[in-house]
């Protein structure tokens, strides 16, 4: 009987924690719907509008928020220690949704401004999902749910992109009306999202040490939140000093490489392919459509990596080498034929479209195929990052995803104000 419930047990904690990590991919797949999107078009909106008072670009917002998400992950594990990871990401997708809210009536102040608080919640953001994803997990589902996590994200690549396509393709100029429609759909999407945390489930475990807890002591109301605000701030602390004993541990140097190589190609793709496509006056009047095209493509190749390299592939190190190896031989091929078909001048080209000759004709077949390739290549190093991680630092999930995203971070600030 005793071995009846405790089975029992362990399977409705299984469905609870599968439906937890479902529900986190759910939320950032609609969150990331909106931002990735946003990313992707907003050089190329800053370069269309009319509105003659507005100096902002793109690129420095990145490098902005790249910046403070950088310094930010120092102090992220103590916030996350201190209310949670489910309030955290709340909070967090709230600031994400008013940097959004930005493009429907830019303005320069507050398209900065934004820029900054997106970086600050960046940090909390991504640790907090990272604790949350580790306290879901176990050894034996880790590697699942990591990849059902990625694939659900990188769904995001698909939806706001095959909008920007079919709505842009064949326009030289982006006007007021198709600005406002798309980011007030984006904000939509980038709400709801941050709703869907709400959603969310506490650790059973937890819930039960708790109301245990609470329910044999005598002391009172206020001495009770006492304690609690003690645990708290004891907590934070103890994450902070372990974060920085992890920092020069022989592991996390091991790991800073592929850490920092992920953040350089996540900068690329993400803001600077897109842009590029849409500069390139070999691709003619459908230019500015490729950019949604593009993005789409990353998408699949996310997917397509996350769902053989996460949920397919046994957890073991030649699997977790061979796949690192496949990322880097894909990213090869990638870059390469980018440096070919695209001019050199397409990044930072304004309010024309590219002056100069590449060494080989422009060609949309090969510039989509290299979209592809980016987010399989992508999908490579960072599916094997998260469960290296959250095998190794199950204990410690906070420090260690904060360790890996301010690594992570730190070129993409670099080539973004380069």
């Amino acid at each position: 009987m005793f071995m009846r419930l405790q089975t029992a047990r362990l399977s409705t904690m299984a469905d609870f924690r599968t439906f937890n990590v479902l529900i986190l991919g759910i939320g950032f797949m609609l969150l990331f719907t909106a931002f990735t999107t946003c990313g992707n078009i907003e050089q190329t909106v800053i370069k269309s509008l009319a509105n003659t008072t507005f100096e902002g670009s793109g690129y420095n917002s990145l490098g902005i928020i790249y910046g403070v998400f950088s310094i930010s992950n120092l102090l992220a594990p103590s916030v996350v220690a201190i209310i949670g990871p489910r309030f955290t990401m709340m909070l967090s997708g709230l600031l994400y949704s008013g940097y959004i809210a930005v493009f429907i009536l830019p303005a320069t102040w507050s398209f900065y401004l934004t820029s900054f608080l997106i970086g600050l919640a960046a940090a909390m953001l991504w640790t907090a999902q990272g604790n949350f994803l580790v306290l879901n997990s176990d050894a034996t589902t880790i590697n699942k749910n990591t990849g059902m996590f990625w694939v659900l994200l990188q769904c995001s690549m698909l939806f706001g992109n095959l909008y920007i396509y079919l709505d842009w393709n064949g326009k030289a100029t982006i006007t007021d009306g198709d600005r406002k429609m798309v980011f007030v759909v984006l904000l939509i999407l980038s709400v709801l999202g941050t709703l869907s945390f709400i959603i969310l489930r506490k650790n059973q475990d937890d819930e039960e040490a708790l109301n245990e807890g609470e329910a044999d002591s005598l002391l009172s109301a206020h001495m009770i939140f006492k304690q609690r605000a003690v645990s708290a701030v004891r907590d934070a602390s103890t994450e902070f000093r372990t974060m920085m004993n992890m920092f020069c541990t022989k592991t996390i140097l091991l790991l800073s490489f592929g850490m920092a190589y992920s953040g350089l190609e996540l900068t690329f793709y993400s803001g600077v392919y897109g842009t590029c496509l849409g500069a390139t006056a070999q691709f003619g009047p459908s230019a500015k459509g490729l950019i949604g095209l593009s993005g789409i493509l990353v998408g699949v190749g996310e997917i397509v990596g996350g769902g053989l390299f996460g949920l397919l592939c046994k957890n073991n190190r030649f699997r977790r080498t061979s796949v690192v190896f496949l990322g880097m031989v894909v990213h090869f091929i990638a870059f390469y034929l980018i440096f070919l078909i695209i001019p050199e001048d397409a990044p930072i080209v304004f309010e024309t479209d590219t002056q100069h000759e590449p060494y080989l004709m422009p060609s949309v077949p090969i510039a989509l195929m290299c979209s592809f390739l980016l987010g399989l290549g992508d999908s490579c190093f960072n599916t094997q990052l998260y469960s290296i991680l959250g095998c190794l630092y199950a204990e410690q999930s906070s420090p260690a995803f904060a360790i890996f995203k301010f690594i992570q971070v730190l070129p993409a600030v670099t080539s973004d104000l380069l």
